[in-house]
């Protein structure tokens, strides 16, 4: 069955929430003294908005076929990746068949590798792939499961990141991840105060919820084995992004230096299977939890996974909505996903990437079933502010 050649390749960028989550309001729990690596520095120590961890802004990619069939996809980026998209990627997929994954996704990573390999050009790399496979499963009216090779589960169960893994609990999640508040440079107060704050938590939600640790890469080595022991006391599941994304080493030492149980996980700003080949290899972690939108899309992803299936490493990709549902659902070593609460208080469930997106499924009772609907099963919403910076 021949399909209609690829039309149109377009870049938007969006400001305002949605797949840029950080780019959030006054007030939200996201961005509330939450350790960094620029905790360091006490003026960027309360806001991450303040060293501008959400300057970019969300990229959306979208995908024309000769039909008038459109994909899309978004994710961060916005305008430096939107240049990319446009004046660089398009030309690898304009006339070109839409099928041709893996030859789209060879060139467009090896033609930009010379400033590439990770980072803004993954990630733009990573929302034309994501696109792709939506354009994909529309044109063949198949969910993008189903292109994966099929559902292994009859639906996701999350643990859910946010400010109130207590109300988490409530709300049917398996687990509760929260952020580190204080890093090293808050010295030993700070290390007790994220102490206190596990140990209450874990009085409020009792022995058996999983309670986790994201440290955004805000650590160092002597300081994330000190924090790991000193939880143990109190059942913490897994440390996580304790370390610098390229400090492999230190993550290997870290995975040894840890109290028997306890997981050290990592990936999240780690890119293409070159990257996670070392994290395995050198084995930095028990998890690994590559970003679908920023490790190179859905195309690279399955290899990344597939690196992991051969060690016998789980992989929970990082909370990316339904990019991340649709893969994990076909995956035996994804038991679970993650759900990043976006309410402002963490205190209800509301659509990820919302407003971005119309029809975002949601968790009920911490648990999902995937509609039937082709590609990733959302639209894009028009309402929210899209600008074209380098329209062709």
């Amino acid at each position: 069955m021949a399909f209609p050649v690829i039309k149109h390749v377009r870049a938007f960028v969006v400001r305002g929430g949605g797949a840029d989550y950080h780019d959030q309001g006054a007030g939200h729990w996201i961005d509330d003294h939450i350790a960094t690596p620029m905790s360091r520095y006490p003026e960027y120590r309360q806001s991450r908005q303040s060293f501008g961890i959400n300057v970019l802004g969300t990229l959306v990619v979208e995908i024309e076929a000769a039909d008038g069939t459109i994909g899309f996809a978004v994710t961060t980026g916005g305008e430096p990746a939107a240049y990319i998209v446009e004046k660089h990627l398009s030309r690898f997929l304009e006339g070109r068949d839409p099928t041709e994954v893996e030859k789209i996704w060879d060139q467009m990573y090896f033609s930009t590798q010379y400033y590439g390999r990770k980072g803004l050009v993954v990630n733009a790399i990573s929302g034309v792939d994501l696109a792709l496979y939506d354009l994909l499963g529309k044109l063949r009216q198949e969910p993008v499961y189903a292109l994966l090779g099929g559902k292994v589960r009859d639906e996701l169960t999350f643990y859910a990141t946010g400010a109130r893994p207590d109300l988490a609990k409530q709300m049917g999640f398996i687990g509760g991840k929260m952020p580190l508040h204080h890093g090293p440079a808050e010295g030993e107060e700070g290390l007790r105060k994220n102490i206190e704050e596990l140990a209450t938590m874990r009085e409020r939600v009792g022995e058996d919820f999983w309670l986790m640790f994201d440290c955004w890469m805000s650590l160092d080595l002597n300081y994330a084995t000190k924090l790991a022991h000193k939880a143990h006391e109190y059942g913490l599941k897994w440390i996580e992004e304790a370390l610098s994304p390229d400090d492999y080493w230190g993550y290997r030492d870290l995975k040894k230096n840890a109290p028997t149980g306890m997981l050290v996980t990592t990936g999240e700003h780690e890119a293409t299977r070159w990257g996670f080949r070392m994290l395995l290899e050198m084995e930095c972690c028990d998890i690994i939890q590559p970003d679908v939108g920023w490790c190179g899309g859905v195309t690279e992803l399955i290899k990344i996974a597939n690196l992991a299936d051969s060690k016998g490493v789980m992989m929970i990709p990082h909370g990316s909505s339904v990019y991340s549902y649709h893969f994990v659902i076909t995956r035996h070593n994804s038991p679970f996903a993650e759900f990043l609460m976006m309410a402002p208080k963490a205190d209800e469930v509301v659509p990820m990437f919302h407003p971005q997106l119309i029809g975002e499924p949601v968790p009920v009772n911490g648990k999902l079933k995937l509609s039937d609907a082709p590609g990733f099963g959302v639209e894009l919403n028009r309402e929210v502010g899209l600008h074209r910076p380098y329209a062709r």
